[in-house]
């Protein structure tokens, strides 16, 4: 990449030639494939949520309806289906189960290709607009993706089945076309931004107006261009235009399903998510602070110094993307700190404002600047003599879903190979000081991308095969010894995977007396798309039920002295068959020694 003006400039580029633009954008694309696509489905879902997420679109692929998300047979009302539609076209293309035997490839798909959104649209912003004293903006604009890939935030997420990466991309690349548009409103439409915010709308509801609109604002107030803002970004006919695209299904599921999508996507999922704490999901007003720090890590110096140089410079309107990231970072931090429930994942539309913050913070040298690069290769070399002291710790790891884990890891030499990459990155920040700061940060960077290939990525597949494969093998399981109609169930451990990998409906219950009461019940009783409770009777079907059972719930008392016919052991998990007169007068017993079912009680997460 070089650092001199090239001798030509195509429209809209600033001091960089067409094929310096392109050059750029390409590496950034290769980097992008390697960090997010890269062996994206040779690992299973990830239990809980990934697979309630696959098992809906692929519903939607196989029955045709579009319109609502159904998992095991009850509507998911949690999020907006753009997500689905996304997955499910992968779901429904011809012979996908050949090309993805895991039904991860397809899940994961819309998050790995969120995260090279993202990563193209700041490498595109910058280099059509670099920012004032930037002397080498090809490398800022490499920089600042690398650094929003390689949060430890986005490393997870962009290879997670869920819709938090989605929900990051469209809001940041509507927040960028946003700025672009404000920093040079000839050439740039005002209603792009707008569109891809109805979509982000469609993706995890109106949350994503919420931010924007805190993002803009304290970005007007900021500049004190609120006017200016105004006139140049319109927002009245741009939120029309949000509203026309995003509006239309949820009016269409509310006519369809009525009250109980209000009462759970709007009442559930927003609103009593923001007021009140759902799922144990309680921390102090001050968690997303450290998250904050950790999400940067290993580049935190960088950004605390990004956000300090906010305080001055950014008056012209195109040299003012650095105080945009800061407001857009301020928009996450202030809306979900005021949130009743939090989540590591409601940080992650903050991680693109991180990047750009950490990616401007060096394009100049400044005492600051040598400062917070210097304590960066520190905080990289004690991450490496952590990895390289792994010893000390792995045995201290004790999973019980894996009990081998601490052995496996350590044999596999994984962590090593992490600890080499980290001291890599960190000789190279420290030797390379003739090197101006965004390009050594750069070359930083580029072990961290190894390391994820080599080593992060491996020690998923372990994981997953400790972890995950049994309860693919229980389900390949039950498909081959289930009798027609007979039911399935899952007690103790609850996998929502083991629903996706056998394609039918699952009862699922937890570890206590009263799940036990519970499912004898619900097999006479419940009642949902694809399955209805029945008596006992002489049929294969009405006489036994096939049951995975984890080691430890197997233990119990209340499970004990059933005289199952086990058929098959994986890892920490049983298949039984189970005669259904035994466990109703094991349910009689326990009821008649006070427990009560409960599974009739509205659940607004039950699967």
């Amino acid at each position: 990449m070089s650092a001199s003006p090239p001798a030509f400039e195509c429209a809209g580029v600033e001091k960089l030639s067409c094929r310096s633009r392109r050059r750029v954008l390409a590496l950034v694309l290769g980097l992008g494939v390697l960090l997010a696509l890269w062996h994206l489905g040779t690992t299973g879902l990830i239990d809980e949520t990934p697979p309630l997420f696959a098992a809906a679109a692929r519903g939607m692929a196989e029955t045709g309806d579009w319109l609502t998300p159904r998992v095991n047979g009850l509507p998911r009302y949690d999020k907006p289906p753009l997500i689905y539609w996304l997955m499910g076209v992968s779901y429904a293309l011809p012979g996908h189960g050949v090309w993805d035997p895991l039904g991860s490839w397809a899940a994961r798909l819309p998050s790995g290709l969120s995260c090279i959104a993202v990563m193209l649209g700041l490498a595109d912003t910058l280099l059509r607009w670099p920012q004032a004293d930037d002397q080498r903006p090809q490398w800022t604009a490499v920089a600042a993706p690398l650094a929003f890939a390689l949060s430890p935030l986005v490393l997870i997420w962009s290879r997670t089945a869920v819709s938090d990466a989605l929900l990051c991309a469209l809001l940041s690349l509507s927040l960028l076309l946003q700025w672009r548009r404000f920093a040079e409103p000839d050439g740039q439409p005002w209603w792009a931004a707008w569109v891809v915010l109805g979509f982000a709308v469609l993706a995890k509801g109106p949350v994503a107006v919420v931010l924007s609109g805190i993002t803009l604002l304290a970005f007007g107030l900021l500049c004190r261009e609120l006017g200016l803002l105004w006139t140049r970004l319109r927002p009245l006919p741009g939120l029309f235009i949000t509203a026309a695209i995003s509006l239309p299904w949820y009016a269409a599921e509310l006519l369809v399903e009525g009250q109980p999508f209000w009462d759970s996507f709007f009442g559930y999922h927003n609103l009593q998510r923001f007021t009140s704490v759902v799922n144990n999901h309680l921390q102090p007003w001050w968690y997303f602070i450290p998250l904050m720090l950790i999400a940067a890590l290993p580049f935190t110096p960088l950004l605390l110094l990004g956000l300090m140089q906010c305080r001055s410079g950014g008056s012209i309107p195109k040299h003012s993307l650095q105080q945009f990231a800061a407001c857009w970072l301020f928009a996450v931090l202030l809306l979900f700190t005021t949130a009743a429930t939090k989540l590591p994942s409601y940080w992650l539309p903050a991680t693109p404002a991180a990047a750009l913050l950490i990616a401007l913070s060096v394009r100049r040298r400044s005492r600051g600047v040598t400062i917070a690069s210097a304590v960066t290769v520190l905080l990289i070399g004690g991450l490496s003599l952590g990895f390289w002291m792994s010893g000390q710790w792995i045995p201290l790891i004790d999973d019980p879903e894996m009990p081998s884990l601490a052995a496996d890891l350590s044999s596999s030499g994984l962590v090593l190979r992490a600890a080499g990459w980290f001291t890599v990155a960190a000789l190279v920040g420290g030797l390379m000081l003739r090197w101006s700061p965004v390009q050594r940060l750069v070359a930083m960077q580029l072990p961290l991308v190894l390391f994820h290939v080599t080593a992060l990525l491996p020690i998923a597949e372990l994981a997953d095969r400790l972890r995950q494969r049994p309860v693919r093998d229980v389900a390949a399981q039950i498909v081959d010894q289930q009798r027609p109609d007979e039911p399935v169930a899952m007690v103790g451990v609850m996998k929502p995977s083991l629903h996706f990998y056998t394609n039918q409906v699952v009862l699922f219950e937890g570890r206590s007396d009263g799940a036990l009461v519970n499912l004898a019940d619900r097999l006479l009783h419940d009642n949902r798309r694809g399955w209805k409770g029945r008596p006992i009777g002489p049929s294969p079907a009405e006489s036994t039920v096939l049951i995975a059972i984890d080691r430890v719930t197997s233990e119990k008392p209340y499970w004990q002295n059933l005289s199952p016919e086990v058929l098959g052991n994986y890892g920490i998990y049983q298949l039984w068959r189970l005669d259904r007169s035994r466990l109703q007068r094991r349910a009689d017993a326990l009821v008649d020694d006070g427990v009560t079912l409960d599974w009739r009680e509205p659940r607004p997460e039950r699967y």
